[in-house]
Parts: structure tokens; C-alpha cells; sequence
């Protein structure tokens, strides 16, 4: 049976706090992993077992091992496919940020599909004997960061990090046409289009609240440079709230009537908080040369 392993020494500035509070509250592994550990006896302090209610000191060695019917997901079925370089912008060993190009889907739809991020990246770990599992999605017309885990067990902890918008991502798009206000919200709710089913539409069926940030960076002739930041994660959200105050993306092949080679539309940076490290830092993608 598959097993993964993590270790991590606490920090000498770590404030005490029992065992479970680290695990659930400061570490976000979900209370049914904790419950398996615990009865499993497979979290240890400095090499040996000790009950949840004891209290974690700074310099104290945690070693959890976790089994793959800890997890709904537990199986990295991605075919490998090394046709394709991955950029990697930051790894450690729970986890990699890559920069996706514009053109590419971020995961295989179909079984036996190659050609998308998560199988260029399965080729990419194979040395390290990691598997790649997905954590988030851009559209395959979008460029930029993404977040890939090496393992099932920091997924649930980046997907609460995310849904608790611990983790922030931070776009750059040109638009057509130019703004009346220097920055300001989109406050529209997206549901599906009746029509077309690949589409998202303001206002449709099953419409769910949604939450966008701009900022305008410059203006050239009848164009845009905004910088954009999600207040929520749906859909096509970027491209459908554009195109909803009149402003769609430029090349977006199903919101724009501007046509570009690619649509212009980037994940430029992201605030990423890293499991068991505790860590922020801040990763950015490189501007493709076309957006320029």
C-alpha cells in the first residue's frame, strides 16, 4: 500500500499549543486524517508516540505517515508525457508552482490523453518518484502560475487555503476599451448559458455570486492593461465579468469579438502560504513576450 511520510521540526518562535490544535487548526489536515493518525498511532514527537492532548514545544520533530485510504484521492492516474519542458517557478517537496503556457489544458479530459500540464509534470516528477495532483485550474487559453501537490495529503490543506482565500492569485489581462474609474469591483453573479454549454453568462441558470477586483496599469489607444484579483473562483469568472461590463479580453475566443493569435489573459502572481512551513512567499510568473 502506498504511504507517504512528513517531518517537520517546530520552529524555535513556535508558540506551544497541544497536539491536535497543530495537526487540525495550524497544519489544516482535515479532522478524519488527524482521527486515522490517532488511532493509527502514526504521528510521533521526536520518535515516539504521545497522545493529542500533549503540548508541541519549539524544536519538538513531527512525523506523521499517512496511508492512501486517508484520502478520497489518493491515485496520480496521469499519463506521463515529457514532450514538453515544465517551468517551474518554486518546488519544495510537498508541492511545485509551474508556469503554464497559453494553448495548454491544465489536466486530460479523456483517459488515455496526454499533451496537458498535469502530464507534462508526471514526466517531470518521475525522477524524484513523486506523482503530480491537481490543486486548482486555469483555462487552456490562460498563461501563468498554477499550483501542482506531490502528494494527496497537502491537497485538502492548499484547497482551505484557497476557499479561505489564504492563497490569492493575481492576474494581468489587456481589454478592449478604456475605464472610466482607475479601480474598482465587479459584483456580478455567473451561472451557466443555456445555449452554449462550454459558456458561463452574467445572471444565468444555477448563477452564483461572484466577486472580481480590477486595476488599471495603462492605456493604449482603444486597449486596456488591467490587473485583476479574484474575490471568488468560478468559471470562466475573469472572462465573463469583462465581457459583461464591456470590456472582454482581448482574443478570447468565446466572450471577445477582438481576435489575437492568444488571448490575453495571464495568472501573474500568486501569495502561497506553505503546508507544515507555515511560510508566505510570493511567486510570479514571467510576461509572456506576446503580452507585451
Amino acid at each position: 500500500m502506498k504511504t507517504w511520510q512528513v517531518t517537520n521540526q517546530l520552529r524555535p518562535n513556535f508558540q506551544p499549543c497541544n497536539l491536535r490544535s497543530l495537526l487540525e487548526q495550524q497544519w489544516l489536515l482535515p479532522h478524519r486524517v488527524v482521527h486515522f493518525l490517532r488511532v493509527r498511532q502514526d504521528v510521533m514527537v521526536n520518535h515516539k508516540y504521545l497522545p493529542m492532548n500533549y503540548t508541541a514545544n519549539a524544536g519538538d520533530l513531527i512525523s506523521m505517515n499517512f496511508l492512501a485510504s486517508d484520502f478520497r484521492t489518493s491515485q496520480s492516474n496521469y499519463l506521463k508525457d515529457g514532450n514538453t519542458k515544465v517551468e517551474v517557478l518554486f518546488e519544495n517537496e510537498h508541492l511545485l508552482v509551474v508556469n503554464k503556457p497559453a494553448g495548454v489544458k491544465t489536466h486530460p479530459n479523456q483517459p488515455l490523453e496526454r499533451g496537458t500540464l498535469m502530464n507534462f509534470v508526471a514526466s517531470y516528477l518521475l525522477q524524484s518518484g513523486s506523482a503530480p495532483y491537481m490543486v486548482h485550474r486555469i483555462d487552456q487559453q490562460t498563461s501563468g502560475a498554477i499550483i501542482v501537490a506531490k502528494s494527496p495529503v497537502v491537497v485538502p490543506i492548499l484547497d482551505r487555503l484557497i476557499s479561505t482565500k489564504q492563497i490569492s492569485r493575481d492576474y494581468f489581462a489587456w481589454v478592449a476599451g478604456t475605464f472610466d474609474q482607475l479601480q474598482g469591483q465587479i459584483n456580478l453573479p455567473i451561472g451557466r448559458d443555456p445555449l452554449d454549454k462550454r459558456k458561463r453568462m452574467i445572471a444565468g441558470p444555477q448563477a452564483q455570486p461572484a466577486l472580481t477586483s480590477y486595476q488599471v496599469i495603462r492605456k493604449q489607444d482603444d486597449k486596456t492593461l488591467v490587473k485583476l484579483e479574484l474575490g471568488t473562483g468560478r468559471t470562466h469568472q475573469l472572462r465573463v465579468h469583462l465581457a459583461g461590463i464591456g470590456h472582454s479580453i482581448i482574443g478570447d475566443p468565446l466572450y471577445s469579438s477582438i481576435t489575437n493569435e492568444k488571448m490575453l489573459l495571464h495568472a501573474a502572481s500568486l501569495q502561497l502560504i506553505l503546508p507544515f512551513e507555515q511560510t508566505k512567499i510570493k511567486i510570479n510568473a514571467p510576461i509572456p513576450d506576446y503580452f507585451k
